[in-house]
């Protein structure tokens, strides 16, 4: 009978290149067979082949290779992955189109054993995914499908894992790297990190690396409508660095100790108005209407304290962490409201809305594991999770050309919404081995949550002085089957039956609200169905992974206005369908060529509320039916210890549904279409030993494709000039050079 014996994880290093093949790993003077890659997918460490679900793997190498920071630096890599993004710092995140605009997120993210983000539909965790600086990350691991099991709530569509670096025992490392970068239409940016890795003895080490990032901005406020003359006004910055202390005082026990801390700052958003029928740019260029200055500023700051321990019969981990997440903005909102404002008050202004979104967020977790040496493995563990989310709003009129409040006026909106989660869990797993092939994959998790929200309020546009609350409870068990046969032992097909959720919660609605207006909304769940092929060559030279899946959802969270009231809303069914491969090849020493793909067809299976605009058969928003990505690179040696290397990738986003939008869908008959779009990426440079050179553009021809699309019309006014609406542009062609040096 085969034996599963434990691997350990691999850092950043050659075994991810056997999934993703970028090059970063496969130098020449590598050897011919590329070292198995492990994963921690199911919360312990497993060969990536041996694993019975779709999984992408990008390394920190391939990361530093493509120059990517941020999540759509790496779509390319990650099939089925899609981020709708409007400003830095705000991305909403979708797998396998898990996808309709709601307040709650449906991926969950993980730093290491933290979870990050909201769980609710009361903190914008949709819109607030973590999105961690990259440098000295091991690996990003990108778990398609549900995973309630291990990974609970919010992981209707899958997982995206950030797993760093851990302190080295024994081993003293300084690495440090910057660039410059210029962007057509804007300015230049600059960046630099640098990490260090010191061993006290034989037991403990200590691992700190900090970042900062300057991007410069690319859109332009041009006057329109009387908005202010200023160039490249979506500027921002980025930084700052995670510690972690490593303390193994014996072969079956380690507590490590880690910190993360960045800041993520941003000016306007990188919007553009465009006609709202055709989504093409107005005014010949990229334009955003300025009356006030706009800035978004997000925090995050993540501790935990993980500790593992041999027990001899099984493995025991114990992860707590503790997490804030904060965000203050301010949003212009000049030309959709100051008019109504100076209609009531008489008196010329500036519009604004100034806001506050903080979370802080305890949990715990302990697991025990099996050894893995016989006919069936186990893991059983507890979670709890306890979280304080606030969002504070405040309207403000301000004199033309400054941020000075207009004296005289009254209140005119200030609201408060505070909101507490609690949730407990069990959860299981049992993989048996039924003889030298078949393994079966069997999970459970039982969880209960319970939340309280109050809302209070006053002034003008809030309907008065207000004050209200309510509560909310449920319990959800969610469970996966994944039978695993093995054709040889270089490949295997799999399939699996898996089921993820989304928590409910309370709505916020004053007492008298008509009963329309719903007190509460129930979680919504999916069920996904999945077969899937993995094979690799022997050497690892080559390796293929390919997967089907048809994923249903029932009672899908929408946010909806319900007589006047903006509340979460249930509504009915939606399918997603499709398939995904990623294939890698090294065919000669140096070269790495890799392909992924996907084809995604998801669709509602009812109409939603008439508010919220989608009718049975839409597509669900931001999920092109195709996107493909192509990558490759060639390293050789020049002489002695120095090598050159070329790559380029290229990746193809088909055309894909805008947000849902009432108005629109009833006087065109369909949805907006975001067309399709291209971008290629090229880089090139030497390795000097110690010092590496990079030369690299990103976004070669210029592409224009679109990320995000907003209404035009709000509060029943127009948000921009002329009937424009806006819309989430990527970044136009960049060019930089990199240099990173390592002693």
């Amino acid at each position: 009978m085969r034996m599963h014996a434990k691997r350990s994880v691999l850092a950043a290093s050659a075994a991810v290149a056997a999934l993703t093949a970028t090059g970063g790993a496969w130098a020449a003077d590598a050897p011919a067979a590329v070292e198995e890659l492990v994963v921690t997918a199911q919360k312990r460490e497993q060969a990536l082949i041996e694993v019975p679900q779709s999984i992408s793997v990008v390394s920190g190498s391939d990361l530093e290779n493509l120059q990517a920071t941020t999540f759509s630096d790496y779509l390319k890599l990650v099939p089925g992955l899609q981020v709708v993004q409007a400003n830095p710092g705000n991305a909403r995140l979708v797998i396998r189109g898990v996808n309709t605009g709601g307040v709650a997120s449906t991926v969950g993210v993980y730093v290491d054993e933290t979870p990050f983000g909201s769980s609710t539909g009361l903190a914008n965790g949709a819109i607030l995914a973590g999105d961690f600086d990259t440098f000295d990350v091991a690996r990003v691991e990108v778990l398609r499908g549900p995973q309630g099991t291990f990974y609970g709530a919010n992981s209707l569509g899958g997982v995206l894992k950030f797993v760093t670096n851990e302190p080295r025992l024994g081993e003293q490392l300084m690495r440090a790297r910057a660039n410059l970068e210029t962007t057509k239409g804007g300015g230049e940016s600059y960046g630099a990190a640098a990490v260090i890795n010191v061993p006290f003895g034989d037991t403990l080490a200590f691992r700190a690396s900090g970042s900062y990032r300057d991007t410069a901005g690319f859109i332009d406020s041009i006057g329109t409508a009387g908005s202010d003359v200023e160039k490249d006004i979506d500027d921002g910055r980025s930084y700052g660095g995670r510690a972690s202390l490593l303390f193994a005082p014996l072969d079956t026990l380690s507590v490590r100790l880690s910190m993360i801390a960045q800041n993520i700052e941003t000016d306007a958003p990188t919007i553009a108005e465009a006609d709202a029928t055709t989504l093409e740019p107005l005014y010949d260029r990229l334009s955003q209407s300025q009356f006030v200055p706009q800035f978004s500023d997000v925090n995050y700051r993540v501790y935990n304290a993980t500790v593992n321990a041999d027990l001899g019969f099984a493995d025991l981990t114990s992860s707590t962490s503790y997490s804030t997440q904060k965000q203050t903005l301010r949003d212009d909102l000049t030309f959709n409201l100051s008019g109504l404002i100076q209609a009531i008050f008489g008196v010329p202004n500036e519009f604004l809305l100034a806001q506050n979104t903080n979370l802080k967020k305890l949990t715990q977790e302990v697991r025990l594991s099996s050894k893995a040496e016989g006919p069936i493995e186990w893991l059983a563990g507890a979670y709890y999770n306890k979280e304080d989310g606030l969002i504070r709003q405040e309207f403000r009129a301000v004199q033309p050309g400054t941020l000075t409040d207009i004296a005289g006026l009254p209140v005119l909106g200030a609201v408060q919404l505070p909101s507490n989660y609690e949730e407990v869990a069990v959860f299981g797993n049992v993989t048996a081995h039924l003889g030298d092939r078949l393994d079966v994959d069997v999970g459970g998790r039982w969880s209960r949550n319970e939340q309280s929200a109050a809302q209070t309020g006053d002034g003008v546009l809030a309907g008065g002085p207000q004050s209200f609350s309510s509560k909310s409870s449920e319990e959800v068990f969610t469970y996966s089957i994944a039978p695993r046969f093995e054709l040889s032992e270089n490949a295997s097909v799999y399939a699996r039956v898996a089921k993820g959720f989304r928590p409910g919660g309370p709505n916020v609605v004053p007492p008298n609200a008509p009963p329309t207006v719903p007190r509460s909304y129930d979680s919504d769940s999916v069920m996904s169905y999945e077969v899937g092929l993995k094979a690799e060559s022997a050497d690892r030279r080559w390796s293929l992974d390919v997967a089907a899946f048809h994923i249903d959802w029932k009672d899908i969270q929408l946010f909806a206005s319900v007589n006047g009231f903006g509340v979460n809303v249930n509504g009915g069914k939606a399918k997603s369908q499709g398939a995904e491969f990623n294939a890698a090849f090294r065919p000669m020493e140096g070269l790495s060529l890799s392909v992924n793909g996907a084809y995604t067809n998801a669709k509602l299976k009812d109409d939603t509320d008439p508010l919220v605009g989608g009718l049975d058969g839409d597509r669900l928003p931001f999920t092109p039916k195709l996107t493909l990505g192509l990558n490759a690179d060639y390293r050789w040696a020049l002489n002695g210890a120095t090598d050159a290397f070329v790559g380029g990738s290229v990746r193809h986003v088909s055309d894909q549904s805008g947000a849902y939008d009432a108005a629109f869908r009833g006087a065109n008959g369909r949805q907006r279409e975001i067309d399709a779009y291209q971008v290629v990426d090229l880089r090139a440079g030497v390795d000097l030993d110690r010092f590496t050179i990079e030369a690299y553009a990103k976004n070669v021809f210029d592409s224009d494709g679109l990320v995000s699309t907003a209404a035009p019309i709000a509060n029943g006014l127009p948000v921009y000039p002329n009937g424009a609406m806006g819309v989430g542009v990527i970044r136009p062609r960049t060019v930089g050079v990199a240099v990173t040096a390592e002693f």
